[in-house]
């Protein structure tokens, strides 16, 4: 666990660092050490259970808003806790207390390691200490000390004047601040020790239009798992400029044609509907018991030639990264579909064990209070060859949106239905005028084999996605690059 620098001298390899701050936070305090780990996780596995694990975390998160000139709201707040795992075939039970104690855990313990059978108590061997391999995607910083609260407040007062400044058609600016430090520990039966320090960051920023008594609004922003000197003077400058312009263009916006028709999205966050319509589908515990409209498909076409989605928890300094994921496996760059053919699932440790494949780093929760499950990190299509410009060019009549809002899809069916926040109307290859109440219908499926041009402007979100599954929400990150669908429908007011 000791690397070298470049000029020789040791430094701590950064698991171990990790580890140290974990320890010195959910374990010292609390009189407990590693010995207490490995003997409440021996009692649970006294009975059969095929894994079995213990998820400590501290989470210490504030927020501050603007709204009509005045920062209204500040919130702080600390949480901490344990979630106790066991898991024997697809039974799953588990345990959580905001209390950390030696008694809490053992209290936990013995309540799981009734979902097997009762079995004669015997010697249990300790499986041998691992720990988790090395990686620093992020700093372990504290993004909540990286500004003080007088700078905070001076950030948002920016974004507010320089909204009202842009436009005088801009009646209310709202913008909001957001940071947390959350840091982890989990210590597994296989005996592997894995903790991360995961900061996150949010600025956003949203804006109201009027104009002849219409009322429209914009909104944008960004973050990442980093401080918030991130959010510079140009980055600022950048989120206030897009939520305006889009509240300006949606003022412009006449109702949006419906049928079906030529649609094509636009770089960056467009690709939450990728993540939604396609993501979803391809999550290992939808697939093992049959209910996407993926299951049993590997190695079959499930998409247009040049379609390459990926799910890729190891980018640097984003949203949806992680170091390790929350069951302590390395997260991964998982290749989901290559040129158009379905090559894997997403995987928590125990879809993967029953389908006997390799756990693929997705094990996330949204908290010890809930058990991990299969889920997105980074998920994005790689770029094509096309220019954007060729692409927009080649719509007869059609749809080109470049933002999106809300949308749902159904797993089994792979329908989606999707409501555009930003778009414009499209004919003989000239963008006329922005439409408003475009709504994108279809099936995720159907679509990956419509894509017939894919541009070379692949693009990441700027840090805002957080996706929700089973009640439990957790940060994640989209993106794409220029894409033409052949004949999705719209539907909308005209």
């Amino acid at each position: 666990m000791i690397s070298r620098t470049s000029s020789g001298a040791p430094q701590r390899a950064p698991t171990a660092r990790r580890i140290d701050i974990a320890r010195e936070l959910l374990l010292t305090p609390f009189g407990l050490d590693e010995s207490h780990l490995a003997r409440a996780l021996a009692e649970i596995r006294a009975h059969q259970v095929d894994d079995a694990d213990l998820y400590f975390q501290y989470t210490r998160s504030e927020g501050w808003s603007l709204e009509e000139g005045i920062v209204k709201t500040g919130s702080f707040s600390i949480d901490q806790g344990v979630g106790v795992r066991a898991v024997s075939g697809e039974k799953t039970a588990f345990a959580y207390s905001d209390d950390i104690s030696e008694a809490s855990l053992w209290d936990a313990a013995r309540t799981v390691r009734s979902i097997a059978a009762a079995s004669q108590a015997g010697k249990v061997k300790v499986a041998a200490k691992k720990i988790a391999p090395s990686r620093s995607l992020y700093p372990g910083v504290d993004p909540i000390a990286s500004l003080d609260s007088n700078a905070k407040v001076a950030l948002l007062e920016k974004v507010e004047q320089l909204a009202r400044a842009k436009d005088p058609r801009v009646a209310q600016v709202m913008a909001g601040v957001a940071a947390e430090y959350d840091v982890v520990l989990i210590a597994r039966a296989d005996g592997t020790l894995a903790a991360d320090v995961r900061p996150l960051v949010r600025l956003s920023v949203t804006v109201i239009a009027e104009q002849n008594g219409r009322r429209e609004v914009g909104s944008a922003g960004g973050g990442g798992r980093f401080g918030l000197a991130y959010f510079d003077d140009a980055l600022v400058h950048q989120y206030v400029d897009e939520a305006v312009h889009a509240a300006l263009v949606n003022l412009e916006s006449r109702p949006a044609p419906a049928g079906p028709m030529t649609v094509v999205l636009g770089p960056g966050w467009p690709g939450v509907l990728l993540h939604e319509a396609i993501g979803h589908g391809l999550e290992g515990d939808f697939n093992r018991k049959g209910s996407s409209a993926f299951s049993g498909r590997i190695g079959q076409r499930v998409a247009a030639k040049g379609v390459t989605v990926l799910d890729d928890g190891t980018i640097a300094d984003r949203r949806g990264s992680l170091n390790v994921d929350d069951e302590g496996c390395a997260s991964q760059r998982n290749v989901l579909i290559e040129d158009g053919i379905l090559k894997g699932y997403i995987q928590d440790a125990l879809n993967a064990r029953l389908m006997g494949v390799a756990p693929t780093g997705n094990g996330r929760r949204e908290s010890y209070a809930h058990i991990p499950m299969p889920r997105m990190t980074n998920t994005y299509m790689l770029g094509g060859d096309k220019e954007p410009q060729e692409i927009i060019a080649s719509i007869k009549k059609g749809l080109y949106a470049t933002n999106f809002g809300g949308g749902q899809v159904d797993i089994t069916s792979g329908k989606f239905v999707f409501s555009a926040s930003e778009a414009y109307w499209v004919e003989n290859g000239k963008i006329l005028y922005p439409v408003k109440g475009a709504t994108i219908i279809g099936s995720g499926p159907e679509s990956l084999k419509k894509i017939s041009m894919i541009g070379n402007d692949m693009r990441l979100d700027s840090g805002v996605g957080t996706c929700g599954k089973e009640g439990q929400s957790v940060p994640v990150g989209v993106g794409q690059p220029t894409l033409r669908i052949d004949a999705l429908t719209v539907g909308g007011t005209a």
